[in-house]
């Protein structure tokens, strides 16, 4: 896996869960690919995000892995689909986390702690926006 390395803190944690060895799909999922394609797209029509589906997907159906299931992965799916966000999902997180931070400094002018994670924030964004061009 090649990930985006941490920026702004000392820390070098990888910690995460592994995904399980076997691309097959658990025995417990009965669903089958056409179903879970459908089910996405029908969540993805109500507005949740990515995320959003992926995790209502493992808590109310019990399917873990879109890719292993539908042999595709979820945003190829809902870009297929024409359902797809405009924009990335961190990028569009990291751009209204800015933008709150803003709106507290025009409050709060001398909080210089703010000015100083806004230009981390924002430095963050022009890196996610090199990466997705």
């Amino acid at each position: 896996y090649l990930t985006m390395v941490r920026m702004h803190c000392p820390g070098k944690g990888i910690s995460r869960s592994s995904l399980p060895f076997k691309r097959t799909p658990p025995s417990w999922v009965k669903a089958t690919t056409q179903e879970v394609s459908d089910l996405i797209c029908k969540l993805a029509k109500k507005g949740m995000t990515p995320s959003q589906i992926g995790v209502m997907l493992r808590d109310s159906y019990g399917i873990a892995q879109v890719s292993n299931l539908t042999g595709s992965k979820m945003l190829r799916i809902l870009k297929a689909n024409g359902l797809a966000p405009d924009l990335p999902e961190d990028l569009y997180h990291l751009i209204k986390k800015a933008v709150s931070v803003r709106k507290h400094l025009e409050r709060n002018r001398k909080d210089r702690d703010a000015k100083y994670r806004l230009i981390l924030i924002e430095s963050r964004i022009h890196r996610l926006v090199r990466y997705y061009k």
